[in-house]
């Protein structure tokens, strides 16, 4: 048989028709076999291994589709198929049928993937995903002292080699707040690593005795369980600082991070040469960690005996900024007396170190709460992530707030994500994911958002009465008040009081309404209560110049924890066209700073 004759006879027996079809649908269901398998979880090498069985099946296809055809009757050798009457008729359909099958389903599932990818939570996502080799969660050190009141110093050593670490743009560092839910050296590594979304963790001891310290790490792959890098170090007390500095730049070294000039001057800086200053702001670490109103204020005492042993120590001057700031927000202090004292302590962090990310990120927040200063805000939060790519609470601070504040919901969707990713395991940024969710009139997002964050910790008030919000503005009333209630069991705060309040206006239950009110301006004889709180409530029982009242007051006390929202706030969107209102809003939020066109009504 000549060439010819070759190429007449593949094209008659259908045998390039075949080959087309075969590679068409093979790319096909190759390419909605890699959309849909990781979604559910379907290990790499599974994938690899149908599609070298599609790339070895092509020879075979071909050579069958010589030596049979596809016939009414059933599948025949070519040669008795030939003998059948309106036998090209029958070849020359059949084939176009098992190609358009195959096609659609292939298609399918190349859609069913996207899908399902699209609609998958941040966490089924995250699982899909392979672990980043170089991410890293530092668990907590276990205290080997005799002295037990030596527990904070563990700590404080683990939390400065962390943050030394997050220094590193290249390398993705867990936040403390998520690390610290875990033992020193666990058992379950591959589960606490998924959980994280890290493939490597570090594990250490620390022992000190007298100014004497042992520190003992181990760097591992969670995935494998190798020990990649193990070190012990005997020093002095003063020489802590080294300590830390070398267990993060060889952390790096192992993880081929690419660490910038600057990087490694970060790692490397020595914060303060005295070592009474150290263990006081360790100690002032380890109360702020615990963020309660009583637990921050006991911060802010060890921050300021630090600063005292060293008036140029930068870093204890930023956690008091941090700590000065945060106490208004856990109600326990007036902002008129804590703001201007936070900004103080951001200010003069700075100046003694511009590299301060923390200093930045506080000083970032204290301007939209302050001062409602969103443009200056912006700088500062960029620097302080700019510094700190792993810093979870700048991230968390700049998209949560001033973002948020100006309408611009993607990007702040986007922040609060990546904080969440930083510190997965953080009950408040799980909570203000679904927020700022809330905010962007996104309820059933921050419906399942906030339902996500109650299965990490059922008593997290701050997450019941947010849900409780996001249901009342879906038109739930019933269930936001049984959110509140149970918000209100768990946690004395007045906001659950103000959310109340505001249902029962909207209830027509107006006495009810009016104690909420009672209840909290007699409490805020004794404490720092919300005029945003009175001001909601005033808004549903139709009371509109009384809650505008009350908002101004807090931009003229610069109490703008609430008011920063003025533009996006749904709860104040019946105060929106009135010309009080709107000139307030205008002065707190500039038009020309806002972003979102279009607020409801």
């Amino acid at each position: 048989m000549n060439a010819r004759n070759i190429f007449t006879e593949l094209k008659r027996r259908n045998v390039y028709k075949v080959a087309v079809a075969y590679i068409v649908a093979g790319w096909a269901l190759s390419q909605g076999i890699a959309q849909v398998f990781p979604v559910f979880d379907v290990p790499n090498w599974a994938i690899r291994l149908i599609v070298i069985l599609i790339v070895v099946g092509f020879p075979v296809a071909v050579v069958l589709a010589w030596a049979f055809e596809i016939t009414p009757e059933g599948i025949k050798r070519t040669e008795a198929a030939d003998a059948m009457p309106h036998a090209g008729h029958q070849r020359k359909h059949a084939w176009i049928y098992v190609v358009v099958a195959g096609g659609l389903v292939s298609i399918g599932l190349f859609f069913l993937g996207r899908y399902t990818a699209g609609n998958a939570t941040p966490q089924q996502s995250d699982a899909a995903t392979a672990l980043l080799s170089k991410s890293i969660a530092v668990l907590p050190f276990e205290s080997l002292s005799e002295d037990k009141s030596n527990a904070y110093f563990a700590e404080g050593v683990q939390d400065e080699i962390l943050t030394r670490l997050a220094k590193v743009a290249d390398l993705k560092v867990i936040s403390h707040t998520s690390t610290q839910h875990f033992n020193s050296a666990p058992e379950n590594l591959p589960q606490i690593a998924k959980q994280l979304g890290v493939a490597n963790v570090l594990e250490g001891s620390v022992q000190k005795v007298a100014d004497q310290v042992r520190v003992n790490v181990q760097l591992i792959n969670a995935l494998t369980n190798a020990h990649l890098w193990a070190e012990t170090y005997d020093r002095k007390l003063t020489d802590i600082f080294a300590v830390e500095s070398e267990i993060a730049r060889s952390i790096a070294d192992t993880l081929q991070a690419k660490l910038t000039g600057s990087e490694k001057t970060a790692i490397s800086q020595k914060p303060t040469a005295n070592s009474e200053a150290y263990e006081l702001y360790l100690k002032g670490r380890f109360f702020w960690n615990k963020r309660t109103g009583a637990d921050l204020k006991t911060a802010c005492d060890y921050f300021e005996k630090a600063i005292t042993a060293d008036p140029q120590y930068a870093t204890a001057y930023a956690g008091l900024a941090e700590s000065y700031l945060l106490i208004p927000e856990f109600n326990a202090g007036f902002p008129q007396d804590y703001f201007p004292k936070a900004k103080a302590a951001a200010q003069r962090a700075i100046a003694l170190d511009e590299s301060s990310a923390q200093a930045h990120a506080a000083l970032g927040l204290l301007l939209c709460f302050s001062d409602a200063n969103f443009i200056d805000a912006e700088k500062e939060f960029r620097r302080a992530i700019s510094l700190n790519p792993n810093y979870a609470t700048a991230h968390h601070w700049f998209g949560n707030a001033l973002l948020v504040a100006l309408g611009r919901f993607d990007e702040a969707i986007s922040e609060t994500r990546r904080a969440l990713e930083l510190d997965p395991l953080s009950l408040v940024i799980n909570a203000d994911v679904g927020n700022t969710l809330t905010n962007a009139r996104r309820y059933d997002q921050a419906i399942a958002q906030l339902q996500r964050t109650l299965q990490l910790d059922n008593k997290f008030a701050y997450a019941h009465w947010n849900l409780g919000q996001a249901f009342y503005l879906k038109g739930d009333s019933a269930a936001a008040i049984t959110q509140y209630e149970k918000a209100r069991a768990l946690d004395d705060d007045p906001v659950t009081l103000g959310l109340l309040g505001r249902a029962y206006a909207d209830a027509r239950e107006t006495e009810k309404a009016l104690d909420m009110i009672r209840q909290l301006e007699t409490r805020a004889k004794r404490q720092f209560v919300r005029g945003y709180l009175i001001a909601i409530i005033h808004v549903g029982l139709g009371e509109k110049d009384k809650a505008i009242d009350d908002l101004e007051r807090e931009y003229i006390n610069h109490d703008n924890i609430d008011t920063a929202w003025i533009r996006v706030d749904p709860m104040l969107d019946p105060l929106r066209g009135n010309p009080r209102f709107e000139t307030l809003a205008e002065k707190i939020v500039p038009a020309s700073q806002f972003r979102f066109a279009t607020v409801s009504k």
